[in-house]
């Protein structure tokens, strides 16, 4: 088994692998700099050199990983008061945090209490806020409805 000397390791790929080793992403603060540095490869791809071009793929597997384990709820079933709640749970927000977010603390307990739908509205705001898809929201939306019918 033969291994790689580390002067042979391009300090390009060095540089990457300080900034952000390749390991599982566990947190929402290591998405951010996973996604950060994704980005800035993403612009430059055609002039990465081999071996940041292979960290920029196994990266974004880590990144991926990381959003089928956190928002890619409705495959779970999860229902639109799941998926906020779920979200609101990764990113620290209390119900407070949403009235403000929202504009009526009575529409975000509404809303947690399952008094109201989410509007589009509130959806895009969500979306937004979180960073995810509003289709997102719309598919539990729908799934939910589905399930009462």
């Amino acid at each position: 088994m033969s291994s790689i000397k580390l002067h042979s390791v391009p300090k390009s790929y060095l540089d990457l692998i300080r900034r952000f080793p390749l390991r599982p992403i566990r947190t929402s603060s290591q998405y951010s700099i996973a996604e950060s540095i994704v980005s800035e490869l993403a612009i430059r791809e055609e002039r990465l050199d081999a071996w940041q071009a292979d960290y920029f793929d196994v990266l974004s597997d880590l990144i991926e990983a990381y959003d089928d384990q956190h928002f890619n709820l409705e495959i779970a079933g999860a229902g639109p008061l799941e998926t906020l709640s779920f979200l609101m749970n990764e990113n620290g927000m209390k119900s407070s945090d949403l009235g403000e977010l929202l504009g009526s603390k009575g529409l975000a307990s509404d809303i947690l209490h399952g008094k109201r739908q989410m509007s589009k509205k509130v959806i895009l705001r969500l979306a937004a806020r979180f960073n995810v898809e509003p289709s997102l929201f719309l598919r539990s939306v729908v799934h939910a409805s589905r399930k009462s019918a």
